[in-house]
């Protein structure tokens, strides 16, 4: 309990209140260019009012390529940082730290939404993608840095590279998806470049003083990422200096890995294992009751909310008054969601989310 609400200082210098951090979650609710919407504004800032001691917006696309879905949050454009400026100004008035999820869905960007063939390291037919040219993949590099920079114009702590959930990045870390033969593909070292790459220019132009964090995937065959690799890119990035926090998105913390050969300790034992250096590593995944977190924060240094969150917007200060406070039952109604802070486009959001994971017995 003391550690979940003691503070957290990273690398950069910058310090957070406890070990709660919102969850980058998709939800829909910005303005079809991108901008920051009211509703996304009342998201988020009801959150670091709740007591989160570092808020992350949803995933945020650098290029207008990159969209992924309906109502998502833009980053590409100068346009975006006024509207980013009062939201940052109030997440620090409410002293919590503010991290901007930076993003490119790639394969994933549907071709009806973008207006052109959605791109990717290699040619796929399955998403009907194109490859980038390697001056293309440079110039990828660089609006996400480009896209850091404004982040930092807008008031932002810092930023989160989006690298999971075959988006992406998480695309050139894949051998799956990855069948380059230039010095972005082929071995592990050369589909690993691009997030080195994009991590050493934002702190080039951005600073030692800003925070940069890292999302990975464990494993997964969507992802074309296998349990051996992502530990490696995992403890690389840890012990290179180079970033602050490194989190894992599971999906379930507690469950073992799906390759036989890693069974017998569970997903968030793998990584807590590995040779952290000065980065604070984290995770995400079915973390929802006192029970979960007090377990969790035994092998990591922070844990990130996302069901829990959407809750309660103030979990962090009911765990703080209720030792053994435990999330609503579900389902709630819409008008609860509503109280909470909610919109109706992400409230049919996860509408649509439920209906998958029942169809799919998650």
């Amino acid at each position: 309990m003391n550690k979940v609400l003691s503070s957290l200082k990273f690398t950069s210098g910058q310090e957070i209140k406890n070990r709660f951090l919102l969850a980058p979650l998709t939800n829909c609710q910005s303005d079809d260019d991108g901008k920051l919407s009211e509703e996304e504004f009342k998201w988020l800032t009801m959150r670091s009012k709740g007591g989160f001691g570092l808020t992350m917006t949803c995933a945020s696309h650098v290029q207008k390529i990159g969209r992924a879905f309906p109502g998502q949050m833009g980053i590409f454009s100068d346009d975006h940082i006024n509207n980013l400026k009062r939201l940052t100004d109030e997440i620090r008035s409410n002293k919590s730290v503010s991290i901007i999820q930076l993003h490119h869905a790639g394969m994933k960007s549907p071709k009806k939404l973008i207006g052109e063939t959605p791109v990717c390291p290699s040619d796929n037919e399955s998403y009907n993608a194109r490859a980038l040219s390697i001056s293309e993949v440079k110039i990828l590099r660089d609006d996400f840095i480009k896209a850091a920079v404004r982040s930092k114009k807008a008031g932002f702590d810092g930023v989160e590279l989006h690298g999971a959930h075959a988006y992406i990045i998480c695309q050139f870390l894949s051998s799956k998806y990855n069948l380059r033969d230039d010095i972005y593909g082929g071995n592990s070292e050369n589909r690993f470049r691009l997030v080195f790459e994009i991590i050493d220019g934002i702190r080039a132009e951005c600073g030692n003083a800003f925070i940069i964090g890292v999302r990975l995937s464990p494993e997964g065959l969507e992802n074309g990422i296998n349990l051996k690799e992502s530990k490696e890119l995992a403890e690389k990035l840890m012990i290179s200096g180079k970033i602050d926090f490194l989190d894992m998105s599971l999906w379930d913390v507690f469950k073992e890995p799906e390759e036989d050969q890693f069974k017998g300790k569970n997903l968030i034992e793998h990584f807590s294992e590995l040779n952290r250096g000065e980065t604070k590593l984290g995770v995400a995944g079915k973390i929802k009751t006192t029970k979960d977190i007090l377990k969790a924060i035994e092998y990591v240094d922070w844990i990130m909310l996302g069901r829990a969150a959407i809750l309660h917007h103030n979990f962090p200060i009911l765990f703080k008054k209720y030792p053994n406070f435990k999330t609503i039952d579900t389902p709630v109604d819409h008008k609860y969601l509503i109280k909470e802070g909610l919109s109706k486009a992400f409230i049919d959001y996860l509408s649509i989310k439920f209906d998958e994971m029942v169809k799919n017995n998650y």
